[in-house]
């Protein structure tokens, strides 16, 4: 059976420098989720080539880009970039934190800084 792909908008939550949070800076995620609103990693394994990240940021081209389960259940964001250096963002931890609508997961994001997004919305797709 196919674990259907649901897409889950990211949007920065309140930091320094923006208090009130960034509703231009987001990411959309394109994965499989289990009930609990963690990533179906049997299914994230069968279906990947579908899962995909999409990212804007103020001032910025939209980037787009791969998701990739890396070692001790972390998941990454693997971005098309000509160069391939320093491409890669660290996301959450698969048992830490939930895609569900008004939770919050951390992006550790290319400038080097750990941020905080909110879940503002999953559709399944």
């Amino acid at each position: 059976m196919t674990v259907p792909i649901s897409h889950v908008q990211l949007e920065l939550a309140r930091e320094p420098g923006h208090p009130f949070g960034d509703p231009a800076h987001v990411y959309h995620l394109y994965v499989p989720l289990n009930r609990d609103g963690h990533i179906d990693v049997e299914a994230f394994r069968k279906q990947h080539h579908i899962c995909r990240v999409r990212r804007q940021r103020p001032g910025e081209t939209e980037t787009h880009g791969r998701i990739v389960h890396g070692p001790g259940g972390r998941w990454f964001l693997d971005y098309d970039n000509d160069d391939g250096e320093g491409d890669n963002e660290l996301a959450f931890r698969h048992r830490d934190e939930r895609l569900v609508p008004g939770g919050y997961v951390s992006i550790l994001e290319d400038d080097g800084r750990l941020h905080t997004f909110q879940v503002v919305a999953v559709r399944v797709e």
